[in-house]
């Protein structure tokens, strides 16, 4: 893709305008920012206009959105923070970067995009939360947390200070304070003769939701809104997440309130040994104290991120650095009684992306074009002329930042896969494809190796277009068979295409073949083995 001459003029200009202390030989390439949260879900980003908008949570980012684009259809190939991160340096579905879940690790030089980017002629960082393994950032300088690693008074392996993960070095304050202040130290002392690619990446606002204490009043008297979802059930979910009659919804899908006895809100809201309040009251009270938690420590994630935007400001370099600011996959704010993220619901696959680059992207522009994790990386390679190579799976998305159009030629589906069955959050595991308007689930329901706790497996159906908070799985709807046997069909060809088929995994294998098509057999089966579980989880 060549630079459109506008983008080449400007970005000349906003070099020329650079301060005095710019180098000599300025970069002739853009410097790319590439800020990541971690579980920073759209639905507390102002610029998305969800429930929480009116109360102006993310001012900063919000500015962002205002001058460049939202992407409102990115998605994660697997909602979990490790195999979204490998996909992200990767371009990779997870089968092909060997990353499949929480236990996975990142090679050092299976770490493509810093290796690329640094072959060409870029300064390299990366500070802040990687979580890939215990191996080495395959960056010219790093700062990381030891895999979650802490809120307050966090420890950190740094670049040139003893080996890795031998010597941490603890410094004293809060995590996202000091992230930022190690991002505007290492930008003031960036070698200048080379244009920067910089990741920063936060850890909030990952539970356990610690915030700075100077946020301890703000939203301290207001009432968050509440989706409907949160007592709701509607015809949301199947066999595969209830069970049969409903009879394993206190085990499966972590909760707000005391739905799930193995997982839920209450100890992080305090209210874990409280006998005071009954279900109702006690699921509300949750769900207000989850919120003001999570988006006290949003805010200082936007907080920072203007401190950033300031510097580059002040530096003349703004308006030419590519800002990217992303969150490595949602998180469930109450909605189907849910936390944490994992599923394949929109809430927790849907990422946020905001992208700014005047004279490039255009003001204030929205896509709606299918876009997933596997593309973020051709995506910054391109727009450092350099060509994404052939086995990363993604497509840069530059086309659509600079147009706002979608290609003919784009993907009409993306695929999904979550891998780990019952872990910490009680989630079956699942794959699924999603298009433009329609969702396609199937419910596996096993651990890769067979073992353990088996759940029920099933389908579950949604047209996203009449139904976008899904809410009414339409899978048993005979008017709907055509539409989900075509899925089917593309969600084969993409398990083929990107090597994601479970040839590896027998056990899966075998509840795929049969419970593929539902027959009265396959339904007897799930039927069968959801009280198996139930047994088996009481």
């Amino acid at each position: 893709m060549k630079t459109s001459v506008k983008g080449l003029s400007l970005s000349i200009l906003g070099l020329c305008l650079g301060s005095s202390e710019a180098a000599s030989t300025p970069p002739t390439k853009p410097n790319i920012l590439f800020i990541m949260s971690d579980d920073h879900t759209a639905q507390a980003i102002g610029a998305y206009d969800g429930r929480f908008a009116a109360l102006n949570p993310t001012p900063a980012l919000d500015r962002l959105a205002r001058e460049g684009m939202r992407l409102d259809r990115v998605f994660c190939n697997n909602s979990i923070c490790t195999p979204s991160r490998a996909s992200i340096l990767t371009g990779q579905y997870s089968q092909a970067n060997g990353v499949l879940d929480l236990t996975g690790s990142l090679a050092t030089d299976h770490q493509y995009l810093p290796q690329l980017m640094h072959e060409a002629g870029y300064n390299t960082a990366l500070i802040g939360k990687m979580h890939l393994g215990h191996v080495e950032p395959n960056f010219d300088y790093y700062m990381v947390l030891p895999g979650q690693g802490e809120y307050f008074d966090p420890k950190f392996f740094k670049k040139g200070v003893g080996a890795f993960e031998k010597q941490p070095i603890q410094i004293k304050g809060y995590v996202t304070d000091i992230i930022t202040d190690a991002a505007l130290d290492w930008l003031k002392n960036r070698d200048r003769s080379k244009p920067f690619f910089f990741c920063l990446h936060n850890k909030a606002p990952h539970d356990d939701f610690d915030y700075a204490p100077r946020y301890e009043n703000y939203l301290a008297d207001v009432t968050f809104p509440e989706p409907d979802s949160l007592t709701n059930a509607g015809n949301h979910g199947s066999i595969a997440t209830r069970g049969d009659q409903d009879e394993l919804v206190r085990y499966i899908g972590a909760s707000i309130g005391r739905r799930n006895v193995f997982r839920n809100q209450l100890p992080l809201a305090g209210l874990k040994n409280n006998t005071d309040m009954d279900d109702e009251k006690i699921l509300h009270e949750s769900y207000q104290r989850y919120i003001r938690k999570y988006l006290r420590c949003v805010k200082g994630v936007d907080d920072n991120v203007q401190r950033v935007v300031d510097y580059l400001k002040q530096e003349g370099i703004l308006d030419n650095t590519l800002i990217i600011y992303t969150s490595d996959q949602g998180m469930w704010l109450g909605e189907h009684d849910y936390i944490d993220k994992r599923w394949m619901y929109e809430e927790s696959m849907r990422m946020p992306m905001i992208v700014r680059f005047p004279g490039v992207v255009p003001a204030g522009t929205r896509s709606s074009a299918l876009i997933n994790n596997t593309d973020f990386a051709p995506t910054i390679l391109d727009f450092a002329g350099v060509k994404p190579p052939a086995y990363m799976h993604g497509r840069s998305i530059r086309p659509i930042l600079e147009t706002g159009k979608t290609p003919d030629d784009w993907r009409k589906a993306t695929y999904y896969r979550y891998w780990m069955h019952l872990a910490h959050h009680w989630n079956p595991a699942h794959f699924g494809i999603r298009t433009d308007r329609y969702k396609l689930i199937f419910f596996y329901g096993l651990k890769n190796d067979g073992t353990g706790i088996q759940t029920p497996p099933g389908w579950e159906f949604y047209d996203l277009e009449k139904d976008p908070t899904e809410m009414n799985n339409l899978y048993d709807d005979p008017a709907c068979k055509p539409v989900i046997a075509d899925l089917k069909q593309q969600l084969l060809e993409l398990r083929n295409q990107y090597d994601e088929t479970d040839r590896k995994y027998p056990a899966i294998q075998a509840v795929i073949d049969r419970h593929w098509n539902t027959t009265d057999e396959s339904r007897a089966e799930a039927v069968q083995i959801s009280h198996q579980a139930k047994a088996a989880f009481e």
